[in-house]
C-alpha cells in the first residue's frame, strides 16, 4: 500500500509540473547580455538627441542604482553578415544605450522576428512608453515605406494599428527639409500638430521658408535662443520677424571688426572705412562679384 500512495504521489506531481509548465509555454525566457554584443537595429526609430539630455540622465540613474534594467529589452539573433553572433535589438535602444553606457549587462528577451514583425514590436512598444517624438516616428515610417517593408501608408498603418492621419502628419515631419529641420534646437522638438502647416509652408514658398530657416539657425549658432512655438510662428509668418543678433567677425590681426547682420533677407556686412586700404576694398569688391556669380 505505502508503494501505491508513492507512486500515486508521484503521478499527482508530475501532473502538477506538467501543469506549471503548460502556464509557461511560448514564454521568451529573460538573459543577461553583454551590451558590446548587442547592436542598434537596422530600423532604430531613435534620434540622437534621444541619449542626451536630463530625461535619458535620469533613466541612466535609475538602472544605475537598480544594477540594471529591470524592464528587459528585446532582441533577435544575427546569423549573417559583419555581426553575425551578436544580437539587434527589437526595442529598448535607450535602456540598451544606458547599460552600455554605465558597463553593465542587459536584460534582454532573445527571439528570431522578421523585419516586418521588428518594425511592429519596435513602434508599439515605444508608443506605448509615450516617449517617441513625431520625427522619430515619422523617420520610421518614412524609412520602412521607402525601403518597401509595407506597400503603402495604408498598409503600415493598419499593421501597427494606427489611424492613416497619424503615420501621414509624421511622416510629413520627418521629410520636411534639412533646413527647416535645422531650424529647431532638435527636430524632436516639432509636434504633430505641425505637420501639415509646415508641410504646406514649404510647398508653396521654398526660398523664403529656407531663408528664415537659415536666419534662425544662424542666430541660434551666435547663442540666442528661441522656443518651439517661436521657430514655428517665425517660419509660419505667423509673429514680427526675430531681432537676430548680429555676429562680429573680428579680423585676423585684431585691430578691426567688422558685424554681419540678417534683416528682412539682406545680409549687411558693417565695419569702419579706415578698416580697408583702397587695395582691399578693390579685392573685397572683386571677391563679392565672384561669390555673386
Amino acid at each position: 500500500m505505502a508503494h501505491l500512495a508513492r507512486e500515486s504521489d508521484a503521478q499527482q506531481e508530475n501532473e502538477r509540473l506538467r501543469d506549471e509548465l503548460r502556464t509557461w509555454d511560448g514564454a521568451v525566457p529573460v538573459r543577461k547580455l553583454d551590451p558590446t554584443q548587442v547592436v542598434p537595429s537596422d530600423w532604430a526609430n531613435r534620434h540622437s538627441d534621444s541619449f542626451l539630455g536630463p530625461d535619458f540622465d535620469t533613466l541612466k540613474q535609475e538602472i544605475a542604482s537598480a544594477g540594471g534594467n529591470v524592464q528587459p529589452i528585446k532582441v533577435r539573433p544575427i546569423s549573417t553578415g559583419k555581426n553575425a553572433g551578436k544580437f539587434e535589438v527589437v526595442y529598448g535602444h535607450r535602456r540598451h544605450r544606458a547599460c552600455l553606457d554605465l558597463g553593465l549587462q542587459v536584460a534582454a528577451l532573445v527571439e528570431s522576428v522578421d523585419d516586418r514583425a521588428l518594425f511592429v514590436e519596435m513602434d508599439r512598444e515605444n508608443r506605448q512608453r509615450a516617449d517617441l517624438r513625431p520625427f522619430e516616428q515619422g523617420e520610421m515610417y518614412r524609412r520602412a515605406l521607402s525601403l518597401g517593408l509595407f506597400p503603402s501608408m495604408r498598409k503600415l498603418a493598419e499593421e501597427i494599428g494606427v489611424p492613416v492621419s497619424q503615420v501621414s502628419r509624421a511622416h510629413q515631419i520627418a521629410a520636411l527639409p534639412p533646413a527647416v529641420l535645422m531650424a529647431f534646437s532638435s527636430p524632436l522638438d516639432i509636434q504633430f500638430r505641425w505637420g501639415a502647416p509646415l508641410a504646406e509652408a514649404v510647398e508653396k514658398r521654398l526660398p523664403e521658408i529656407e531663408r528664415i530657416a537659415a536666419e534662425l539657425a544662424s542666430a541660434r549658432g551666435s547663442g540666442q535662443t528661441f522656443t518651439p512655438q517661436a521657430v514655428f510662428d517665425q517660419l509660419l509668418g505667423n509673429a514680427r520677424p526675430v531681432a537676430l543678433a548680429p555676429e562680429l567677425i573680428k579680423g585676423a590681426k585684431g585691430s578691426h571688426s567688422a558685424k554681419l547682420s540678417r534683416k528682412g533677407g539682406k545680409l549687411l556686412i558693417e565695419f569702419d572705412e579706415s578698416a580697408l586700404s583702397g587695395k582691399a576694398l578693390t579685392q573685397l569688391k572683386a571677391e563679392i562679384a565672384r561669390l555673386l556669380g
